[in-house]
Order: structure tokens, then C-alpha cells, then sequence
């Protein structure tokens, strides 16, 4: 028999994988490999905590949330942490008053001794480069620490018991928390505040700026809500086909596509779980573009109606704007996609349509146990990544049989999304009368006749940081969009 072609020895190295034995043999290895440090660093910023006094050094460090498990070796770790100790009592630091504070601990002769702690003080002449050697520590820690937690992601591989999903948001939050450490609050003075405050005002009456977060596009619900804020969930509950999904899709539309020239796009992620991608995006096109997407399906679309459609998309495809139409989430899932893609483009928008539609960790439980994870999920997200998340919910059906507006009990399943949400939104139809018209209806006789217009009241039902009450808006049936109410009918 002739012998396969190619090379036989390739073909021979490419079949044959790593036993257990040598793979095993490797992760030894690699976990025998001394960990990353710097000991001279950590001498330097020892010495000088001492040579200052721990004045400014140890206040250094406190900013930068240094623990004494940022040290690598065990004494420098005992002799930070009777430093931390001493710096807050209000002792004062040098090398007699640290001698005494690890005698008291017992820790002195752990250390080395008086010896020890006097060549300390003769590794530096200056504690100019203080910042500089810390700096050095942490991040030697903080790669300590992420192979620390990979090392035991391999062992809880082994193992894990959970479900996957809910293991792989254990590790995605540990890896995320070590990356968060990397960022320090630093305090500053009130003059400065003081200076950002006064510029930002001078920007809002001179119109530089639309509001003091993403604007919603609408100016009505901009004057009320100074648009979406970081760290807030935002809820727009309706019945369905009141439009939702329309209200959403304008809320994107002016985060990518802001009006004023001088304001930059908001790096923006919709999770779909209703809508494919591609049918998300002709709604988006033939709404700003304000063509009928049902003459484009029956054939029927201008040239000029074309040219617009190639514009909008043009102006789509250069926007940072992320959709994801997967067909079923878990609230873990989730999270663990939007942190991901923060990671690599810094996100300052996430749209979720709609919660309902979202799973829970455990099927098994109650409906109603499974809102409530999910809506603390939503508001976790938006406190973690810093950004406003705008999830669209359904309302139950109260408001109808009672014929009257639909206020905050009536989302449906669960009231902790009530709790959870900073700023809640409820659209709705108009009232009827006993005649069959809406309450408080404009003539509607003044409006083009060739146009599908129709009014939609929103209810600014819950505002953590402003005011509630309701704000009128116009949608256009036709090209499935929302404008602002009083310009549309004065046009």
C-alpha cells in the first residue's frame, strides 16, 4: 500500500497532541516560575514612609488603595502593614517609633530585626521617586494577583459545580475587579470643581453643549431629564405596539448621530432579543431617512428616496454602534458581552430590548425571582461600566381594563424593577372618550393628509434626580419614528 502524500513526519506531529502527563508537566512548570516583583521597590517606598514621616508617602499610598499584600516579600509586608497601622493612629514614623510598633506586634525579630529596619533607611538619600516605585509595586501585584486568579480558574475547571454561565461570570468579574483596582478616586480641591462647574454652565447658556448627559433626541424629555446619566437604569414600559422599540432606536440615533456638530458620538451596544440585526437596521435607516418601508417592500421607491437611504447609511456605517441579536440571554450572559466589548471600545451607551425576553440563572425558580435577578442585574451593569442602560419592559394589562393611564405598579412580574430603575418611562395611547376620541386630542385636521401622525404620551413616571409628570410626543406611523411634539404639529 503507497504511503499518504505530504510530508509523513508533519503529518505525524500535527496527529499526535500532548499527553495528560506532559500537560500536567507544563502547568507545574509554569506555576513553579517565581511570581513578578520588585524587592528594590519595595525598599524604596518603605524607606520612604520612614524618611518622611509617613506624611506624604503613606497618604500616596492610601489614594492608590496600596494593602500590604501588594508587597512580595513577608517583612516588607509586616512592616507596611505597622506603618498603615501607626499613620492612622496618629503616631508619629521613624525607624525607633516602627522598631516599637513591630515589638508590639511581635513582629520585629520576623523582620530582621533593628538591623533590618536601619538598612532600610540607607537604600534611598531622596523620597522624590516615592510615586515612581509605588507605581512599580502595584503593578507587580496586580499581575500577581490575575495569575493567582488564573491559576485557580484551572483548578475550579476541574472542579466547578455551577452551570457554566454563571462560572464564567464569577471569573469575568474577578478578572474585571483586578482590572478596576488599576483606577484610583483621586480627591481634589474645590476650586477646581469649582472651575469644571462654572464651564459647564457657561456651555449650556451659550448651547455648546445639549444637556449634562446623552441627549434623548427629544427637547421635551431633554428639559426634563437633562438627557441619560452614568451609572443610571432607565426603564420604558409600554403595552405592546406602542412603540418601544421606535423610542429606542431614537435614543441611539442621537447618541451616534448627535445633532450639534460639536458633540461626539456615543460609543452605543443594543442587545436585540426581539428584532434580527438586519431588521433593526432597515428600521433605523428608513427612519432617519424618513422613507416608508412598506413602499420599499412593495417595490415603490424613488430615486431621491435612494439617495437618501444611501446617505443614512453611509452615516451608519462610520458611527460606534454594536448590535447583538442573539435570541436568548441570561442576564450573566449578557453582562459578560458588554463587559467584554467595554473593555475594547469604552462604551458610554447600552440599550436592552426588551427584559422580558432575558433568563434568569435558574429557569426552576419563580417567574417573578427571576425579574427581580435580572433587574439588579441591569442596574449592576450600568453602576459597573459607568454608563446609562436603557432596558425596554412590557406593562401588564390594569391600565386597559381601567381604562386610565398606566403608572409605575403596573410593570408586569415584578415590582423590583420599580426599586431597581433610577428613571422610569411609560408610553402610552391617549384616553378615549365615550365618542371614540382621544382626550385632549389636537385637531388633527391641520396635519397633512398624506401622513400617518399620531400622538403617544410619555410619562416620566419616576426620576431619582428630577422632576415626573408627562410630556407629549408625535410618532410617525409611517416611517416608525418619534419627533418632538410641538415642533411636528406647528409644521
Amino acid at each position: 500500500m503507497n504511503a499518504p502524500s505530504g510530508n509523513p513526519s508533519h503529518s505525524k506531529k500535527r496527529a499526535t497532541p500532548k499527553s495528560a502527563s506532559t500537560a500536567q508537566s507544563d502547568l507545574e512548570q509554569t506555576l513553579s516560575r517565581i511570581a513578578p516583583h520588585n524587592v528594590d521597590a519595595e525598599r524604596g517606598l518603605l524607606a520612604s514612609c520612614i524618611l518622611d514621616g509617613g506624611r506624604e508617602t503613606l497618604n500616596l499610598c492610601a489614594e492608590s488603595k496600596l494593602n500590604p499584600e501588594a508587597f512580595f516579600n513577608l517583612a516588607h509586608q509586616l512592616i507596611f502593614e505597622c506603618l498603615i497601622d501607626m499613620f492612622n493612629e496618629g503616631v508619629p514614623i521613624d525607624e525607633i517609633t516602627l522598631a516599637d510598633g513591630l515589638q508590639r506586634k511581635g513582629h520585629l525579630e520576623k523582620v530582621g530585626g533593628h538591623v533590618f529596619i536601619n538598612q532600610l533607611t540607607d537604600v534611598i538619600e531622596t523620597t522624590a521617586h516615592a510615586k515612581y516605585w509605588m507605581e512599580i509595586v502595584r503593578e507587580k501585584y496586580l499581575l500577581r494577583r490575575l495569575i493567582r486568579t488564573s491559576t485557580e480558574t484551572i483548578e475550579r475547571c476541574y472542579e466547578q459545580q455551577d452551570k457554566v454561565h454563571v462560572f464564567l461570570e464569577k471569573i469575568e468579574q474577578e478578572v474585571f475587579d483586578i482590572s478596576q483596582d488599576r483606577i484610583t478616586d483621586n480627591a481634589q480641591p474645590i476650586d477646581i470643581s469649582i472651575d469644571q462647574a462654572s464651564l459647564k454652565i457657561q456651555q449650556l447658556i451659550q448651547r455648546e453643549i445639549s444637556s449634562h448627559g446623552i441627549s434623548t433626541g427629544l427637547k421635551d424629555l431633554d428639559a426634563m431629564t437633562f438627557g441619560f446619566h452614568p451609572q443610571e437604569m432607565v426603564v420604558v414600559a409600554a403595552r405592546p405596539s406602542v412603540g418601544k422599540t421606535s423610542l429606542a432606536t431614537k435614543f441611539i440615533e442621537a447618541a451616534v448621530l448627535p445633532e450639534q456638530s460639536n458633540l461626539k458620538s456615543v460609543p452605543t451596544l443594543m442587545f436585540s432579543l426581539e428584532m434580527s440585526a438586519e431588521q433593526l437596521a432597515m428600521r433605523m435607516l428608513c427612519s432617519r431617512a424618513r422613507v416608508d418601508l412598506k413602499s420599499i417592500r412593495d417595490g415603490f421607491c424613488s430615486k431621491l428616496q435612494q439617495e437618501d437611504l444611501g446617505t443614512v447609511a453611509s452615516e451608519f456605517k462610520s458611527v460606534p454602534l454594536w448590535i447583538d441579536d442573539s435570541g436568548s440571554l441570561t442576564i450573566y450572559e449578557l453582562r459578560g458581552k458588554a463587559r467584554r466589548l467595554h473593555a475594547k471600545e469604552k462604551l458610554g451607551l447600552i440599550v436592552i430590548d426588551y427584559l422580558q425576553l432575558l433568563s434568569g440563572s435558574d429557569p426552576r425558580v419563580p417567574r417573578e425571582q427571576q425579574i427581580a435577578e435580572i433587574s439588579r442585574g441591569i442596574k449592576a451593569l450600568a453602576k459597573e461600566l459607568n454608563l446609562p442602560v436603557i432596558v425596554l419592559s412590557q406593562l401588564n394589562r390594569d391600565s386597559e381594563r381601567e381604562s386610565r393611564d398606566p403608572r409605575l405598579s403596573d410593570l408586569r412580574e415584578s415590582g423590583s424593577i420599580e426599586q431597581d430603575a433610577d428613571v422610569v418611562f411609560l408610553l402610552h395611547r391617549p384616553r378615549k372618550d365615550k365618542k371614540g376620541q382621544r382626550e385632549d386630542m389636537e385637531d388633527v385636521s391641520e396635519l397633512p393628509s398624506n401622513s400617518e401622525i399620531e400622538r403617544i404620551g410619555l410619562i416620566v413616571a419616576k426620576q431619582r434626580n428630577g422632576p415626573v409628570g408627562p410630556v407629549d410626543l408625535t410618532f410617525m406611523r409611517r416611517y416608525t419614528r418619534y419627533e418632538n411634539y410641538v415642533e411636528q404639529i406647528n409644521s
